[in-house]
Formats: C-alpha cells, sequence, structure tokens
C-alpha cells in the first residue's frame, strides 16, 4: 500500500469514526434504559443477560476511548487515523467522562442518604455516565474536526 492510499484509508475511517460515536453513545444510553426500566431481580437470566451485554459494550467502548479503535487496521493507518488532534479530542473526553464519573458518584451518594441504593446500580450508573459523557465529547470534537473550514 502507498501512503496515500493509507492516508485515504485513515481519512475515511476517522470521518466514519465521527459519525458513529454519537450513535454508539444513544445506543449505549438506549440500553440502559432497557436495564433499569425492566424487575431488577439479578438472579434471573434475563437480568444476567443485561448486566452482560452492558458489561461487553462498556469495555469495548472504553477499549475504543481509550485506544482510538481501527484495531483491525496496519500500524500505520492507525498512527494516521490517531494523529495529534484525535489524541487531544480523546483525552478532552475522557476527562469529562472522570467529572462525569465523579458528579454521579457524588450525585448516589447524596440520594443514597434519603433512598438506599444498592451499590451495584450506583456502580452502573456511575460507569455509564462516564462512558456515555465520554463518547459523546470525544464524537462532538471528532465532527467539530471534520466540518469542512
Amino acid at each position: 500500500m502507498t501512503n496515500s492510499t493509507n492516508s485515504e484509508i485513515a481519512d475515511r475511517l476517522s470521518s466514519k469514526r465521527a459519525r458513529i460515536l454519537p450513535v454508539l453513545a444513544i445506543v449505549f444510553l438506549a440500553q440502559q434504559a432497557a436495564y433499569f426500566s425492566g424487575p431488577q431481580d439479578p438472579a434471573r437470566t434475563v437480568a444476567q443477560v443485561k448486566i452482560a451485554a452492558w458489561l461487553v459494550l462498556s469495555v469495548v467502548l472504553l477499549a475504543m476511548l481509550g485506544t482510538g479503535g481501527a484495531w483491525f487496521r496496519s500500524k500505520e493507518v492507525r498512527a494516521l487515523v490517531n494523529d495529534e488532534a484525535t489524541r487531544e479530542h480523546r483525552r478532552t473526553a475522557l476527562v469529562a467522562g472522570f467529572w462525569a464519573a465523579s458528579a454521579a458518584a457524588i450525585l448516589f451518594y447524596v440520594v443514597d442518604m434519603f433512598e438506599p441504593m444498592p451499590g451495584r446500580e450506583a456502580v452502573h450508573l456511575v460507569l455509564t455516565a462516564s462512558v456515555a459523557t465520554a463518547l459523546v465529547v470525544f464524537g462532538i470534537l471528532e465532527r467539530r474536526a471534520h466540518r469542512p473550514s
């Protein structure tokens, strides 16, 4: 492959990533709405499947946010997809995710003073808030960067 082909592939992947991240955030949050709308009996098989699906999706999204994705591409293409601007967008998104997790933890601590909240639910909500926030921020920054000047 030539460098121009690698550049074209990287540009196409980067643009696709900018479009798909907001969709992934919506899917992720919709999955949480489905999880919390049903009965919360962790012994039920359907609840275990929902928890496993949430956990797998959370890990994949965190891995994508942490590495930039493009796992099945060449090292050269991954380097082009994860340029300096993208790394800065990722850093900003991860910082926003940290603050969202911190705010959610404080909020649930206060809520727990008035209405007991199981630890599993609190962890679930804190992780969901942090991942969703990081996805949305990264997606917004990447889409803004791909906008024509």
